[in-house]
């Protein structure tokens, strides 16, 4: 999802070039893989190309990757809406796994759906080893409504409208709509849990895969970002893996709250109690952050 990043770099394009300290590092600096929202691509000079430049301006030596979903930045994006999520987690396992420079370990920061995509990988492929997760307005618990939906093409957003509304799990739209596959409906808790083909999995909640407990906890930092005034992620609370309570669609419970945590189903309570869990909020809507922000709350955090 990354309307509101695309106005807020071309509102402010200056910000991308000016200003700001430059971080001197060595060899050892940490490489950072990035994966891009829901309608957005690896390389769009807008938006994430933007991003992966200023890092590469502020962090002297650092090795980023942004990840491309296909051959093409049009695949890329198209992608980002049809193509099966463990399908694009287990190509992007492998492409981690063959790339030399990551060999010695990497921080990892998604935005929108890429940060539960990258969970993913933590979970699932321990190697090379994720060190920090940054999550930049992540839909951990998943999404129970679609407000505003960016991309290049209002019908495609008019069709995943229709397709959540009449069976988000189904085979037919869990198989080939992204969106459905974090689709998280407190109404329909039973359904969820059985068809959900990717959340439900990663989020424990049919079975409590050990190796998956294992390697998130394996992570040394989990940072999660919350917009204050997030227009897009329903319910917003899922940015800090909070949700609606099971039931009705208007009460939300905190993460810590939560069976998720309270069972420790996912090793989320032995990392906050080790003070692997950092909460971050951002005052702006869905991905729209200043560079000061950036600068002072996640540049840090990639050394």
């Amino acid at each position: 999802m990354s309307a509101a990043l695309l106005s807020f770099l071309l509102a402010a394009p200056a910000l991308l070039v000016s200003g700001g300290p430059v971080y001197s590092s060595d060899n050892g600096t940490v490489p950072l893989v990035l994966w891009h929202g829901m309608g957005d691509s690896c390389c769009n000079p807008l938006s994430m190309g933007a991003i992966k430049k200023m890092i590469e301006e502020q962090i002297s030596g650092i090795y980023v990757l942004s990840l491309m979903i296909g051959k093409n930045v049009i695949q890329d994006m198209e992608n980002g809406f049809f193509m099966d999520v463990n399908e694009q987690v287990s190509m992007v396992c492998s492409q981690l796994a063959q790339d030399p420079k990551l060999k010695g370990g990497y921080n990892a920061m998604g935005f929108s759906q890429g940060a539960q995509f990258l969970r993913a990988v933590a979970q699932r492929c321990p190697s090379p080893p994720m060190k920090t997760l940054i999550s930049v307005g992540g839909q951990h618990q998943g999404v129970y409504g679609l407000p505003r939906c960016p991309g290049e093409s209002s019908a495609i957003c008019d069709m995943i409208r229709k397709a959540l509304n009449e069976g988000a799990y189904t085979d037919m739209v869990q198989k080939h709509l992204v969106q459905a596959q974090y689709w998280h409906d407190p109404l329909n808790d039973d359904l969820y849990k059985k068809h959900s083909v990717f959340l439900a999995d990663i989020n424990q909640e049919r079975v409590v895969n050990e190796t998956y407990k294992k390697n998130l906890q394996l992570l040394e930092k989990f940072v999660m970002v919350k917009f204050l005034q997030d227009s897009v992620v329903d319910p917003v609370d899922s940015e800090w893996f909070g949700f609606l309570k099971t039931g009705q669609a208007k009460e939300t419970e905190t993460l810590q709250e939560s069976v998720l945590y309270t069972e420790d189903r996912l090793g989320l309570a032995a990392m906050d109690k080790a003070g692997k869990l950092f909460f971050l909020a951002s005052p702006g809507d869905h991905l729209q952050f200043s560079r000061e922000w950036f600068d002072a709350n996640l540049l840090p955090l990639l050394h």
